[in-house]
């Protein structure tokens, strides 16, 4: 069983920057596709953005569109999200999740492997 694990998550003042990292024992990034999902007080659950052993990264939500990015670090075996001109809507805990398909997906459903969330508060 794959157990992830996220980290780097904290208390940021508007518009600075944050880089969180999902990591895992035996979790291969260059073998599992791997998403970032986020979810604020009072919402559900929604996708942020996949990246697939291939590389080819996908953006599901616009209004993080070249704020956020996703990437690959195979000679750490993580995957990290760096996050740039942080927002008060930006709260929210984050999580990391994968599943074994090649496919990504923008649904929490489509992944069999969780971290528990790392908290990320943009407040002045």
């Amino acid at each position: 069983q794959l157990h992830l694990a996220e980290s780097g998550g904290d208390l940021v003042h508007p518009g600075g920057s944050l880089n969180v990292t999902c990591t895992g024992s035996g979790f291969r990034p260059n073998f599992y596709t791997t998403a970032w999902f986020r979810q604020a007080p009072g919402k559900e659950r929604e996708g942020i953005a996949c990246i697939g052993p291939t590389g080819v990264a996908i953006n599901y939500i616009d209004s993080v569109k070249g704020r956020f990015t996703i990437s690959r670090d195979d000679a750490k075996d993580t995957v990290l999200l760096q996050i740039d001109s942080l927002k008060p809507d930006d709260t929210a805990t984050y999580y990391c999740a994968a599943h074994v398909e090649l496919f990504c997906s923008s649904r929490t459903s489509s992944y069999k492997y969780w971290g528990q969330g790392t908290q990320v508060t943009v407040s002045s």
